[in-house]
């Protein structure tokens, strides 16, 4: 059984090819139970989490186990994940993958691929809230699908945000990169909106958002929180990565319908029928899309096999 680090992961997935190989694995036969995400110890008032997802497809089944331990202090990481990978037919193990790399590509690979798929093909400016350690990887994925020309970044932080933009402009100096701090003013710029926050405050209101415009939220994973507001969701035609995760956990989906102004009957459909084709994608140039996803264990697979294959099995 191989063990496969996460500099062996960064070496071997890229965008857009990897964002291909997961239109290919969504478009593919597999199966993906539920998630299941456990609190530790849910009368202690901490967020202490360990959570499994199992995936399957016709050539390996994975596992993606990961531990969320929020109050954790250098040396110590927030979070820790591997993934294991067994061979299909006969069951034996393959490769043990850094998790914590995958997730990375996997998350930014799946907000782009949602793009590509709803977003105008002639969007031309990102926005992107959030500067953690996602941020770069969504830059770069989004830029490997769209014509962009511009990218301006919202961080809590303003120097945060300004740190992203320059180091993004040292990458891609033929883009515009600019730090903002008014996020009205910014969402209607914006042709793609991506949401990367955790924030447990409402920070994208769909009254900001133009016609046309694609959204992306994939910061938060609480069924009580969200990063938009009940309007931006009423105002869109919405997608999730899937219905059984986001309709446990997706709060900019759950809220809404516990207030009686969305339905989970009204989601247009989940990134495996965008994939397939087996529900419309974009369909008129002033529609306002909203993609929600809580990640799912298929990307996992994807990103690891990927890795696997390009460490010579």
């Amino acid at each position: 059984m191989k063990v496969i680090t996460a500099d062996q992961v960064h070496a071997a997935l890229r965008f857009p090819d990897f964002i291909d190989a997961l239109h290919g694995a969504f478009s593919g036969r597999y199966t993906m139970p539920p998630r299941q995400v456990m609190l530790l110890d849910e009368t202690a008032g901490d967020h202490d989490a360990f959570a499994m997802l199992p995936s399957w497809n016709d050539e390996v089944i994975a596992l993606k186990a990961f531990t969320y331990f929020p109050d954790n202090q250098p040396p110590r990481q927030t979070l820790y994940s591997q993934i294991l990978l067994f061979d299909r037919k006969g069951g034996e193990p393959l490769a043990l993958v850094d998790g914590v790399s995958v997730t990375c590509w996997r998350t930014a690979g799946v907000s782009a691929l949602a793009s590509r798929l709803l977003s105008r093909p002639e969007s031309g400016t990102l926005l992107l809230l959030g500067t953690g350690k996602l941020a770069p990887y969504l830059i770069r994925a989004h830029i490997s699908v769209r014509p962009l020309k511009k990218v301006l970044i919202w961080g809590r932080s303003p120097d945060k945000a300004a740190a992203l933009a320059q180091s993004a402009a040292d990458e891609f100096p033929s883009l515009e990169f600019q730090a903002v701090t008014d996020l009205p003013e910014a969402c209607g710029q914006a042709d793609i909106v991506v949401c990367a926050t955790g924030s447990e405050n409402i920070l994208v209101r769909g009254e900001w958002i133009r016609p046309g415009t694609h959204t992306d939220f994939l910061g938060n994973h609480h069924a009580t929180k969200r990063e938009c507001d009940t309007t931006m969701v009423t105002r869109s035609r919405v997608f999730v990565d899937t219905r059984a995760n986001c309709f446990k956990e997706a709060g900019e989906i759950l809220v809404p319908v516990a207030e009686g102004a969305f339905s989970t009957d009204q989601v247009a459909g989940e990134l495996s029928e965008l994939c397939k084709g087996s529900v419309a994608a974009r369909q008129d140039a002033r529609v306002i899309t909203l993609f929600k996803s809580v990640g799912c264990a298929l990307g996992d697979l994807c990103g690891a096999v990927t890795t696997w294959h390009a460490a010579g099995r």
